[in-house]
């Protein structure tokens, strides 16, 4: 009897192992969540009481030194993954050729999804899909990902990741973007705010997301002011914050790119994420 309980619970073992791909560690985190929102002065954003709860809660840090890289939005996303703005200027349509983050990861087996609230899925090309926009969507203006039906099927609705999570099966690298409404644009901070700790608190009691993750909350620009100044927080077992919470490093949307890059020493991409601050300094280092 104790030989067949054994096999049983070695079969479940292997059957739940089988669910979980493979994994690159990395050198301060194992899994990077950014979530990003809009359009917010850093003051609005850093008052706003949910914000705070994350800055101030054992694992949390505010990086009080961050700035966006120009306006209107999509250049600040396209930064994030690309580093440069690749010339744009404005919310128009781009596709753009060149290497881009996804290359350096999949250059070195490290998973990712970039999710989408309200994407319709399959390559959708278009501006808009109900709460979706393309313009927030830096992945589908990469051409090499675009033009490729694998990396394509990597961009998803944000539903997705919930059954992700229930699967066990959340990749390395998540790039979460709520719609226009959830995402403060159509609405604004105090709306954004109420969205967001409905939808993440229940995320931070999952394992399958919470394990060894960094989690980074950013917002796109500020309000549209010629400094730029944005509020944007890491939260996560693998930060240790300092007794005020608080990193004054000078950070930009640059500085996401090459943490990433310094993480799972992927290179870089030899524009502007060559040079940029990684935020490591209150990350444990194993």
């Amino acid at each position: 009897m104790k030989y067949f309980t054994s096999v049983i619970l070695l079969l479940i073992a292997a059957f739940f192992g089988a669910t979980v791909d493979a994994i690159l560690t990395g050198t301060y985190f194992d899994r990077i969540v950014l979530i990003i929102f809009e359009n917010t002065a850093y003051s609005k954003a850093i008052a706003q009481p949910y914000l705070q709860n994350l800055i101030n809660s054992q694992n949390g840090l505010l990086l009080s030194n961050y700035f966006a890289i120009a306006h209107p939005s999509q250049p600040n996303y396209i930064a994030q993954i690309y580093g440069s703005t690749a010339g744009v200027t404005d919310g128009g349509i781009y596709n753009i050729p060149g290497k881009n983050v996804v290359d350096l990861l999949e250059a070195k087996g490290v998973s990712w999804k970039a999710y989408m609230e309200d994407y319709p899925g399959n390559c959708y090309l278009g501006a808009t899909y109900n709460g979706y926009t393309r313009q927030h969507n830096p992945f589908i203006s990469m051409l090499d990902i675009s033009t490729n039906p694998s990396r394509c099927a990597k961009i998803v609705p944000g539903t997705q990741l919930d059954t992700d999570i229930n699967s066990n099966q959340v990749p390395q690298y998540v790039y979460y973007v709520p719609n226009i409404k959830n995402d403060g644009q159509d609405t604004g901070i105090a709306f954004a705010m109420n969205w967001f700790q409905s939808w993440f608190e229940p995320k931070l009691a999952q394992p399958a997301f919470t394990t060894n993750t960094l989690f980074f909350i950013t917002f796109d620009e500020d309000d549209g002011t010629a400094n730029n100044h944005i509020a944007s927080v890491l939260l996560g077992s693998p930060v240790v914050p300092p007794p005020n919470h608080t990193d004054s490093t000078a950070y930009n949307h640059y500085s996401y790119l090459a943490t990433v890059e310094k993480n799972w020493v992927l290179g870089n991409l030899q524009r502007k994420d060559a040079n940029a601050t990684a935020f490591t300094l209150y990350l444990k280092h194993p």
